[in-house]
């Protein structure tokens, strides 16, 4: 039976529409849920058994580990290593559409692990996003809810009829802008960028 469309709204989120997707979370369901980036794919991290049917559910290879999303700047010490050089690049540039790859500190479960033990992790300017980060109180695993092709999804009707049979419930913010998060490594204190997403991020 297909995930049911949870109607949320993208500003000003409902305390039970969240309550209601952070329960699915905490019982080691999937969701789909609006960033401000475009939809994505997500779980609790401290979930084991929901991060593996994540990544069999986006056909991902376990060496290229998924992101973790966090309510705010604060947060990010908690899961990743953060130079001085890297606290002024994430000072700036969150929250935002970015997700930073930096050293991972031992809190990242093994499954959200590269082989250099680094961790994508990101701070969302999207209302939805934080509070169910937030509410969850732990990271959030995201990946970009994607179609066929690899195309990021704008719809969440789209995610239901592809995804549905493997989430508990969508996040239905309406239609939102189709582009992933730009990622951002800031190893050995040097901005480059891995991935250009919808967001532009100034490299001077």
């Amino acid at each position: 039976m297909p995930a049911p469309l949870a109607p949320v709204d993208a500003e000003h989120p409902q305390p039970r529409a969240i309550e209601r997707a952070v329960r699915a979370l905490a019982d080691g369901e999937l969701i789909g849920y609006p960033t401000d980036s475009c939809y994505a794919l997500g779980c609790d991290a401290r979930a084991k058994r929901a991060v593996e049917l994540l990544y069999t559910l986006k056909g991902r290879d376990h060496r290229k580990p998924f992101a973790l999303l966090v309510p705010d700047l604060g947060d990010v010490a908690r899961y990743a290593i953060v130079s001085n050089f890297a606290y002024r690049v994430l000072r700036q540039h969150t929250p935002g559409a970015f997700t930073f790859v930096l050293p991972a500190t031992r809190l990242v479960p093994e499954l959200l692990l590269n082989k250099q033990k680094q961790v994508g992790i990101r701070v969302p300017a999207a209302p939805v996003a934080t509070a169910l980060a937030r509410a969850l109180e732990g990271p959030l695993v995201t990946t970009t809810a994607t179609g066929e092709s690899g195309e990021p999804l704008a719809d969440p009707r789209e995610i239901k009829e592809r995804y549905g049979h493997a989430l508990a419930l969508v996040l239905d913010a309406g239609l939102q802008e189709g582009h992933p998060s730009t990622v951002v490594s800031l190893l050995d204190d040097q901005v480059e960028i891995l991935r250009q997403g919808g967001a532009a991020f100034p490299l001077h």
